[in-house]
């Protein structure tokens, strides 16, 4: 499983970890998964990050063209809400659990949420990297915890820590991402500083940017600490915060 594909999984494991079937998690996984796509579409775009390609493969605005990508985008946020209120089981969910888990998207998406972030990630100075971090990467997995808790019943103070563990794990692997890639870039003699300068990587360099992680790291296994009661149903989440050590973020980096 990529790291860029968690927050699904990630709604399910936290839906599951309170009790809750993960039947009544899995249209919020998706819909998840088309505000996630929606946003990175957005981010792709050249008033944007204007970057021509995604995990590989061209972005959907080099395909497609600017106005397609716009449209895309624009079309899958709301569908997300759509999928959410027609397919999830209403004898699994209360409504009043389905409101605040659409309240909650809304919340990490908007003004205040990633839109934020993309906001300062254009208009900000390099001091706004902490904050820009956060909204653009963290916001995405806090979120994807904190509604498969909401599905499952978590109390208040449950869902306190699981937005702390999101965020701090949503951050982490946006890092992770940012140190392997400085790597492959200094070894192909290729960095793209540009779309790196509002990283914590193009900030404060590689060394830094692994202390970083390892804060985040501590961070997110301090809050499922919290949840110590929950015994092996906490092993999928712990699973997202050693996910980063699995694919060699360790690696001795030189710049």
């Amino acid at each position: 499983m990529g790291a860029k594909r968690a927050p699904p999984v990630m709604c399910i494991a936290s839906c599951e970890l309170f009790g809750g079937n993960r039947l009544a998690a899995f249209p919020t996984a998706c819909a998840l998964e088309m505000v996630h796509a929606a946003s990175l579409i957005h981010d792709d775009l050249p008033c944007m990050d204007d970057d021509p390609s995604r995990r590989g493969q061209p972005s959907n605005h080099t395909v497609f063209g600017v106005d397609m990508a716009i449209l895309a985008g624009d079309a899958l946020f709301p569908l997300g809400f759509r999928h959410i209120v027609s397919h999830t089981p209403t004898d699994l969910v209360p409504e009043t659990r389905l409101l605040r888990v659409i309240a909650e998207i809304a919340r990490s998406v908007g003004s205040t949420g990633m839109a934020a972030g993309q906001f300062l990630d254009l208009e900000g100075g390099p001091n706004a990297v902490d904050f820009v971090q956060e909204k653009k990467f963290g916001e995405m997995a806090e979120s994807s915890a904190v509604c498969g808790g909401l599905l499952g019943g978590a109390s208040d103070e449950e869902l306190q820590l699981l937005r702390k563990y999101g965020r701090a794990v949503g951050v982490l692997y946006q890092v992770r991402s940012d140190v392997l890639e400085a790597k492959t870039e200094t070894q192909d003699k290729n960095e793209d500083k540009k779309r790196r300068s509002k990283s914590y990587v193009g900030v404060y360099g590689v060394e830094k940017a692994m202390e970083v992680a390892e804060d985040l790291k501590a961070q997110a296994k301090k809050a499922l600490d919290g949840l110590e009661k929950y015994g092996e149903k906490l092993l999928p989440l712990y699973s997202f915060v050693d996910y980063a050590d699995d694919r060699g973020f360790s690696l001795d980096v030189e710049i």
